[in-house]
């Protein structure tokens, strides 16, 4: 994959949430554009590019449209970044980051950031009383952040179409996952409130997403990523 067919990619995960501490990994997502001609032959390109060292994910731009209207909360993230946050911006990009609100829609948006949140506590609960080695210990107060995170980011962009990606107040979000850490049940008010606040809130997000501006976007990219063969 080289840096041309990137259309928009930054720096998320901990590090854009505000969460990070000493040894944590930065993690970058992003989204490209495969060369149109390659998507009609018997073997399409590769829709995911993900690395460990380092730690990184690019999309293709269809696969990376189909996650965000289904309300996925790590595709999500990247239209969302601060400024600073990015690292590579394209015109096209910049049209994806200007259609951000297109992609959202209430039932998805509700669905996938509690059930991601309840899938975050399903793994907490299965962890028994604390009583684990510091490697489980620390892996649970990881995904006890996750839990708060998706709770407040979710329901900030369901209640409000709009997503702050830095969290207010890192330091409770750390207070909060050692408590988990020592005790998953503490979780679970939290998961509770937040379930009940998306229940009695009215979503200013329509029903559905405006896929047809998404779609045009994505024509865009097909015809200006396109080559005759033999061109």
């Amino acid at each position: 994959m080289t840096t041309e067919h990137v259309l928009l990619s930054g720096i998320v995960g901990s590090t854009a949430y505000g969460l990070a501490r000493a040894g944590s990994d930065v993690d970058r997502l992003g989204v490209f554009a495969a060369p149109t001609e390659k998507l009609h032959g018997l073997h399409p390109p590769q829709e995911s590019h993900v690395t460990t060292a380092p730690d990184s994910a690019l999309h293709e731009a269809a696969k990376w449209c189909r996650l965000a209207l289904g309300g996925n909360p790590t595709v999500m993230e990247l239209v969302w970044l601060p400024d600073e946050l990015y690292e590579v911006r394209t015109p096209l990009g910049d049209e994806l980051v200007a259609l951000r609100t297109a992609l959202l829609s209430a039932r998805r948006v509700r669905a996938a950031y509690l059930g991601y949140a309840a899938q975050q506590f399903k793994r907490l609960s299965t962890r028994g009383d604390g009583a684990f080695s510091a490697h489980v210990r620390k892996r649970t107060a990881k995904h006890a952040r996750h839990l708060k995170r998706l709770c407040q980011q979710g329901f900030e962009l369901y209640a409000t179409g709009r997503l702050t990606i830095r969290v207010e107040d890192p330091d409770a979000y750390h207070r909060f996952s050692e408590q988990v850490a020592a005790d998953p049940s503490v979780a679970l008010p939290l998961l509770r409130r937040f379930e009940d606040a998306f229940d009695t809130t009215r979503s200013v997000l329509p029903e559905q997403p405006d896929e047809a501006a998404v779609e045009a976007w994505l024509r865009r990219v097909r015809a200006h990523h396109y080559t005759p063969a033999g061109a």
